[in-house]
């Protein structure tokens, strides 16, 4: 990675960061109006609708060899942790979803080494344990009782985060000869076509939209949620993963909850000074998760080329 696109990668995950930090509040709003499966289905529709222009052209680009690979990323990407997510958040508070979120980079690691062959440094390994325990240090004080959280729904949101994390390294193995923007239009594509058909023929939806107009105010929420949060916010993460890595680009879950708790203070929620510490850690994190030791366009990198330098003279 260049230092200019360096520096690009470091704006895409600051913007994702405030996009999908605020999607926790979209989802519990549309919660009021939608069941969590109608919230599910919702999002990946309004946003299949959204990206059908591009469609057309890229299934002819992309051709139908990869039809199934993007029908599991698209799964495993958007559909299922949209619905864990909307179930999860009906027992628990959408600041504690979105740091339960930030699970997702450890399982990447994970998986990217058990399954995918993937490199990566020690510095990443310990960037991704002071990210998590920043998270963890941000769900203790952020909460009321601690850690006392629905576990039956917590586990929801620690499934949607392994599916998150495979679908990074998926796309980074399997799809890397196709650009994000591709991925992302035909993910939605090939999963937004049947799921329209289950929503008229199988759903209350349009029976809601129908005879209860106050229900537009949820499809509102809902369109937001699935326009920018959704359909432009995985344009650009797709392009982050090739970008960087699949540790790096995951790692935008780190800052979900520092989003997520300012919502809260928005809102009327305490703050502590004691966050100040744990937002630290978590930015630490980050930086050491990117870190190459042999690339000077990053802290570590500078660091010992500095140190190197010295040495020399």
């Amino acid at each position: 990675m260049t230092g200019k696109n360096w520096g690009v990668s470091w704006v895409i995950l600051l913007v994702l960061m405030l996009v999908w930090g605020s999607s926790f509040i979209l989802i519990k709003k549309s919660l009021i109006y939608f069941t969590p499966v109608e919230v599910g289905l919702l999002r990946v529709t309004l946003t299949f609708f959204f990206l059908f222009p591009f469609a057309l052209t890229r299934i002819k680009q992309a051709g139908w060899r990869l039809t199934g690979y993007l029908i599991i990323s698209g799964l495993a990407g958007s559909l299922l942790p949209a619905i864990l997510f909307a179930v999860a958040q009906t027992e628990i508070d959408s600041g504690v979803a979105g740091t339960l979120n930030s699970l997702t980079p450890l399982f990447t690691l994970i998986l990217g080494i058990t399954f995918f062959k993937l490199k990566i440094r020690l510095y990443n390994i310990i960037g991704v344990f002071i990210g998590l325990a920043g998270a963890i240090g941000l769900i203790y004080v952020s909460g009321d009782h601690g850690f006392a959280v629905n576990l039956k729904y917590a586990f929801l949101i620690i499934i949607a985060t392994v599916c998150y994390a495979f679908n990074v390294n998926f796309i980074k193995t399997c799809l890397k000869e196709l650009d994000s923007l591709t991925i992302t239009v035909l993910t939605f594509f090939y999963l937004g076509v049947p799921l329209l058909f289950i929503i008229l023929l199988f759903t209350d939806i349009p029976h809601k939209l129908i005879h209860n107009p106050d229900n537009l105010a949820g499809l509102g929420y809902l369109s937001i949620l699935s326009i920018v949060g959704t359909g432009m916010a995985l344009i650009a993460f797709n392009k982050l993963i090739k970008m960087t890595s699949p540790i790096f680009a995951s790692s935008v879950t780190y800052m979900i909850p520092v989003v997520a708790i300012i919502w809260g203070v928005i809102d009327g929620e305490k703050f502590l000074p004691a966050y100040l510490f744990w937002f630290v850690l978590i930015i630490a994190g980050i930086i050491m998760v990117n870190a190459n030791p042999y690339r000077k366009n990053n802290v570590v990198g500078w660091l010992l080329s500095r140190k190197h330098n010295k040495n020399s003279n």
